[in-house]
């Protein structure tokens, strides 16, 4: 038995050893369509949390945890095939978790069995060598107090001090780390960063041009930009290596889709900082940004067309290698040849997925970790060594889910009732049958985020698995797609964003997919007021609703009033809000005619309303007003309240209670129980 099935067994995860062919992870074995996956299969929580190669690629670290358990860490040595758990808790999970260097780990904890309501400690920070040896809590979880272990007299961290999400240089025992400072409304006026030694606990506040609220470190893991927003705009900043000094590096309104924005994606190897921007371009693409000139290259390194560039760098100490990236998919883009070659060897040996790839930052590494996934296969991990041409498969992130019950998915394009063209998933269930199926219209949340992208999906999985088409719609105000596309959605709530909807499910009608009498809306946040919206405006085509943590009023996002606090920002309301909505006195006719709680008595389908009790982007208030006021000539309503949770369902009790809500809900309206 190897170290990983050892080590990683208990976790009840199908690992094979190391050595196993290549051939016998290219496709899972098929097994005879039968009743479908067990909700749990979708919604429970992962035993697996990942998995990250140490900057040599000797060691392994990864997440796991036995079932019903608590996750751990733990580390493979790759060479000695031994592993060994360096961090678990009785009263915690180990969360994200990061190497400091080819030696040591740094991670924080968390506590999936206790919701947002009933959190009474912060994440922490932790470091331990690779052999469990030398463990060091950096900072508190509780509040005040000295370390229990490691150098005397050492005062922890604050418990607001988190892992700053880039790995760094990876090349001694520091790590930047960061150190939000909130004003009194508990917004965060400026976030310090630090550099810590995970060994001894000492820490040195780097000095910040103003209010910073983020930072990116360079090439050798140094701190080179700082941004800022205050008063609607972004400001970049920009330290000198030679000195240290700040530097303005260029600045933009924060909200809209200004051509002078640019997002950083990163520093490669030699420097070059790579820039998200438009340009003249519909598009964003991917750039070289000239730090002296102030200004891009003429022409971009990567876009792709009819898609905003979204995505990371792929890079190791010598080198820019690629990028990571989503159009319809998330893929990886190479630009270095070697990576190509290798690419098409690992989609030959496993030609049923998308299989990124990941590279450690020693160059001269063997090790690649490789994450596949399908529209049918949830993530599966799995080393590869360039060397040997050995494929070892680590774990499936769900290991109750078997592909040949998944339904299939597909990006499709179809025309809204003014002619703009409108991107959406659309997943049909397993099984032969094409037409004729009732239709779950999935609305994403935000609404100006972009929603998801072809690959598996536990909410659209399970609603295939039950037998329902989901459309899931890109409407206009969705990022990703162009500028043309966003501006198209500045001040529609209601109105042209809620006609994309509709139109979706009569193009599926008229494809002759789906039952024009078994269709129902969903969604949450944003997409649960447009649930609410399309009975409001749609009565004849929805039949049913449902809304989770959704927005009920417009007016409600600028004040919640007096007893809810709300976790948007002043600067937010003050810019974000009037541009994207509209001004809540000169378009009070507006908003109260696009207003679910103003417009109630016009719902009158069956609804099942669910809402956290906690919630501080949606307040419940949002949920308690829509209630009320629905149920005054409404008696189809159904609702529900987790009161530890807060703007979605962190504990898997509660995600499992809300799915079984929904199959039952679904099943009664549009399902086989239907009353037709």
């Amino acid at each position: 038995m190897s170290a990983i099935t050892r080590v990683l067994g208990a976790a009840a995860i199908a690992l094979f050893a190391l050595g196993t062919p290549a051939a016998v992870l290219a496709q899972a074995p098929a097994t005879a369509p039968g009743a479908p996956p067990p909700l749990s299969a979708f919604f429970a929580n992962a035993a697996f949390g990942g998995a990250k190669l140490s900057p040599d690629a000797r060691h392994l670290a990864a997440r796991a945890s036995a079932k019903g358990g608590r996750d751990f860490l733990t580390v493979i040595d790759l060479q000695h095939n031994k592993g060994k758990i360096v961090a678990s808790y009785n009263d915690a999970d180990v969360g994200d978790f990061e190497w400091v260097n080819n030696e040591r780990l740094v991670f924080n904890t968390r506590e999936k069995n206790v919701g947002e309501g009933d959190m009474s400690k912060a994440p922490g920070l932790y470091a331990v060598n690779l052999d469990g040896t030398q463990f060091v809590q950096l900072a508190e979880r509780t509040g005040g107090g000295m370390v229990a272990g490691g150098p005397k007299s050492r005062r922890l961290l604050p418990w607001n001090t988190f892992m700053l999400p880039q790995p760094g240089a990876q090349t001694s025992d520091e790590v930047y780390v960061t150190h939000p400072v909130l004003d009194t409304k508990q917004t965060v006026r400026y976030v310090d960063l630090l550099r810590l030694n995970t060994r001894t606990g000492s820490s040195q506040v780097m000095p910040r041009p103003g209010n910073v609220k983020g930072w990116l470190l360079d090439h050798q893991g140094e701190p080179r930009l700082a941004w800022s927003s205050e008063d609607g705009r972004v400001t970049l900043h920009y330290r000198e290596p030679a000195d240290g000094a700040w530097r303005v590096l260029t600045s933009y309104a924060t909200f809209g889709a200004g051509q002078d924005a640019i997002t950083p994606v990163g520093f490669g190897p030699d420097g070059t900082l790579y820039v998200e921007a438009r340009g003249s371009k519909p598009t964003t693409s991917l750039y070289t940004y000239d730090i002296k000139a102030g200004k891009l290259a003429s022409e971009p390194l990567l876009s792709a067309a009819g898609y905003d560039f979204e995505g990371s760098l792929v890079r190791n100490r010598d080198k820019l290698l690629g990028v990571a990236f989503r159009t319809d998919a998330i893929s990886n883009e190479w630009f270095d040849p070697g990576m190509k070659a290798l690419q098409a060897t690992l989609d030959k040996l496993l030609p049923a997925t998308i299989n990124l790839v990941s590279v450690p930052a020693q160059a001269d590494s063997p090790w690649v970790l490789v994450t596949s996934y399908s529209d049918t296969i949830p993530n599966r991990f799995a080393l590869y060594n360039t060397g040997t041409g050995v494929l070892n498969k680590i774990a499936d992130a769900r290991t109750g889910i078997d592909s040949q019950q998944m339904g299939r998915q597909q990006f499709v394009r179809y025309k809204a009732r003014d002619g703009m063209e409108i991107p959406a998933l659309l997943t049909l269930p397993p099984g032969a049958q094409r037409t004729g199926l009732p239709l779950v219209v999935l609305v994403h949340g935000g609404p100006y985020v972009r929603g998801g992208s072809w690959g598996w999906d536990a909410q659209s999985q399970f609603l295939a698995s039950r037998g329902y088409a989901v459309l899931e719609p890109e409407f206009r105000g969705s990022m990703g797609f162009g500028v043309k596309h966003f501006q198209a959605g500045m001040k529609t709530w209601g109105l042209a964003m809620q006609d994309d909807l509709a139109d979706g499910a009569r193009w599926a009608i008229g494809k002759g997919l789906v039952d024009p009498k078994r269709i129902c809306i969903a969604g949450a946040s944003y997409g649960g007021y447009a649930t609410l919206m399309g009975l409001v405006n749609d009565p004849d085509l929805y039949k049913c609703g449902i809304n989770w943590v959704g927005v009920t009023d417009i007016g409600l996002l600028f004040d919640n009033g007096w007893s809810f606090t709300s976790d948007a920002s002043d600067e937010w309301k003050a810019y974000g809000l009037p541009q994207l909505l509209g001004d809540p006195v000169k378009d009070a006719a507006r908003f109260k005619a696009t207003s679910p709680v103003q417009q109630a008595a016009r719902i009158t389908q069956p609804l099942l309303l669910a809402y956290g009790g906690v919630d501080r982007r949606v307040p419940i208030n949002h949920g308690t007003a829509l209630r009320d006021a629905v149920m005054r000539t409404n008696k189809q309503v159904e609702w529900v309240e987790y009161p530890e949770e807060g703007h979605g369902w962190a504990l898997e009790k509660n995600r499992i209670d809300f799915w079984t809500r929904v199959e039952r809900f679904l099943e009664k309206n549009i399902g086989s129980g239907a009353v037709r």
